[in-house]
């Protein structure tokens, strides 16, 4: 399963969502037209440091480049991974 297909929007609730072994993984969102500011990721804290916040940022942000999307990061999460992946920083709404 790629990263992509493990993460899913789901607008209904403003997040990106990501099943894992305990329970929801999730980044909250605020939509402007096609730009979204990411306000808060969270992970299950019984699995917090296994790389999955990671795992749900990157599959995110494939979806949003699929989307031609672009990101806010008002989180200070997916800021320190953009800092981290420069090849999404395209993606970074200037």
């Amino acid at each position: 399963m790629t990263m992509a297909a493990a993460v899913r929007d789901n607008p209904d609730h403003s997040r990106f969502e990501m099943d894992t072994p305990a329970g929801l993984a999730f980044a909250r969102y605020r939509r402007d037209g096609s730009t979204l500011m990411i306000l808060h990721t969270e992970v299950p804290r019984a699995v917090e440091g296994r790389g999955l916040g990671s795992q749900l940022v990157h599959g995110m942000f494939d979806l949003i480049r699929e989307r031609n999307e672009k990101v806010v990061p008002l989180c200070g999460f997916v800021r320190r991974f953009v800092a981290q992946h420069p090849d999404y920083a395209e993606l970074v709404k200037s």
